[in-house]
């Protein structure tokens, strides 16, 4: 993630969340009115799905500021989890769409309701290819802001965009199958939707659960961070060990635990402007470490390792 201000990452935020509930209050509103007016179940279904969006980038938004406010008395670790809240409030909206869209779809199919409905009309297609270009082009534009400011929530709010793409692309299919004389495959198409908006909820709540149980940092990242300790000991000569480096993930920001073997004859302040030194090194090069505590330890000094 590169460098950037505090008001650029707002600015971010705000233009993000403000194209989200644009883009899906027109597109949920074109939707329902191409599925009542071409008699499609399908395409009402996806206009459904859209609509939680709506709902789903407000928690997002929300989510987002919230965890960008400093640590304060009652947080001093900062407000970074809110995101991981947020990201599963945001799962839980998408299970009760896929549930009620799935359980929709199955009495239709149980009860053969479908058999009296009205062929879809070509307005539904149009629908499902506009909703298909258009939930794409969101999903890109929100996965790219979200990476440039580091932000799970907008992260699983652009793969809610995805999911609305392809359950358009269900709706697509069976609305063109029910065209052709199959209309319960229109039915069955919302089916198919609700059983993706279902597995992406899930993905979700699984990453934001993770991110809130001191889950370790990946292991390319905690190799990357010996790697700079170990450039560090070769540039400036001051020779250090790696004892021990543990990180646990804190919302989208990492913690790092780090134990040092230095030379036990030097001085307590040569030894402590060690562990300045790569404690700022850490912080100012790994834009996701919120904070590095370095102890120190004689070289020699038997180390056991935490379990």
């Amino acid at each position: 993630m590169s460098e950037l201000k505090k008001e650029e990452i707002t600015k971010i935020t705000n233009q993000t969340a403000a194209v989200g509930i644009a883009g899906n209050v027109l597109l949920s509103g074109f939707k329902l009115f191409a599925g009542i007016a071409g008699h499609s179940a399908a395409m009402v279904s996806d206009a459904v799905h859209s609509l939680s969006d709506v709902f789903a980038t407000l928690i997002a938004y929300i989510g987002r500021r919230i965890s960008e406010k400093p640590a304060d008395k009652e947080h001093p670790y900062g407000h970074e989890r809110f995101e991981c809240i947020a990201s599963i409030i945001l799962g839980a909206i998408l299970i009760a769409t896929g549930v009620r869209i799935g359980t929709s779809c199955v009495e239709a199919i149980i009860n053969k309701t479908y058999l009296t409905a009205a062929e879809p009309g070509i307005i539904a297609l149009v629908a499902a290819v506009v909703s298909i270009v258009t939930k794409e082009a969101m999903f890109w534009y929100t996965l790219y802001q979200a990476k440039r400011i580091n932000s799970s929530v907008f992260k699983a709010d652009a793969w809610h965009h995805r999911s609305d793409a392809l359950s358009s692309v269900g709706a697509l299919a069976g609305i063109g199958a029910a065209r052709m004389g199959y209309p319960v495959m229109d039915s069955v198409a919302g089916l198919i939707i609700s059983c993706v908006i279902l597995f992406v909820a899930y993905g979700i709540i699984k990453d934001a659960v993770n991110n809130m149980l001191d889950r370790s940092a990946d292991p390319e990242v905690e190799d990357r961070l010996r790697n700079a300790i170990d450039s560090y000991s070769e540039e400036s000569g001051n020779k250090v060990i790696i004892d021990s480096l543990i990180t646990r993930k804190f919302g989208d920001r990492i913690y790092v635990d780090l134990e040092l073997g230095v030379d036990g004859d030097m001085t307590l302040k040569d030894a402590h402007d060690i562990a300045e030194e790569v404690h700022d090194l850490l912080e100012k090069d790994f834009t996701d470490v919120k904070h590095v505590m370095v102890h120190l330890n004689p070289k020699g000094y038997e180390y056991t390792v935490r379990a």
